[in-house]
């Protein structure tokens, strides 16, 4: 009996084209780690998002009287956080520039290749832990909130572990995400930086 292959990413597909669609579908099915589901209209793509939120949406930029930029506004107004994957069969280094600023993820040119396609969402997986546990994804985004904390203030790890009166491997261990600070450690941790311990959790995308 063959095993059960496990679900890694809930993808949404917003394209007018239906043929596109069908082919993403196909794709990513026949992938067999994929869930996926395909919009033809951004109001259809709101509401599954409300209903169920993806991991990944693939975003057609030109969709005839719709404006792409003016949807993944939205999407990232509604839902900060969400990966966005831009595609599109018209790109320009204009255009790039523009939709990075809006903080997509990246960026695909039609006709793109199963390879490009596979890989993309492959880096976003590993970049958005995807996939994994709850608490691991908590452990490695609240590590890295605190590192770029210590390097915005130029703090080394001994710099940080003088403040906090943890030691330097404690706090090396937080920011590689290897282990989640206790209460004590975060407190310590938010008063080294004037924050509080929920303004450390609320600036992380979990």
């Amino acid at each position: 009996m063959e095993a059960a292959v496990e679900t890694t990413a809930d993808i949404a597909v917003l394209d007018d084209d239906l043929d596109f669609r069908t082919y993403i579908e196909d794709l990513l099915k026949d992938e067999r780690v994929y869930s996926v589901r395909s919009f033809a209209t951004p109001s259809e793509l709101f509401e599954g998002c409300a209903e169920r939120l993806p991991d990944i949406v693939l975003l057609d930029m030109k969709m005839g009287e719709a404006s792409g930029d003016k949807v993944l506004e939205q999407l990232l107004a509604r839902w900060p956080g969400l990966c966005v994957i831009v595609v599109t069969g018209y790109p320009s280094l204009e255009d790039m520039r523009a939709t990075f600023k809006l903080k997509v993820f990246d960026y695909l040119a039609k006709p793109f290749s199963l390879a490009q396609l596979r890989q993309v969402l492959k880096n976003a997986i590993e970049a958005f832990g995807i996939g994994r546990a709850p608490q691991d994804r908590l452990r490695e985004r609240l590590g890295h909130a605190i590192k770029m904390l210590r390097v915005e203030r130029d703090w080394s790890l001994k710099d940080l572990a003088a403040q906090t009166k943890l030691s330097v491997s404690q706090i090396s261990a937080i920011e590689r995400g290897t282990n989640l600070p206790s209460i004590e450690s975060l407190l310590s941790i938010a008063k080294a930086f004037d924050k509080k311990p929920s303004e450390l959790l609320g600036g992380i995308d979990f």
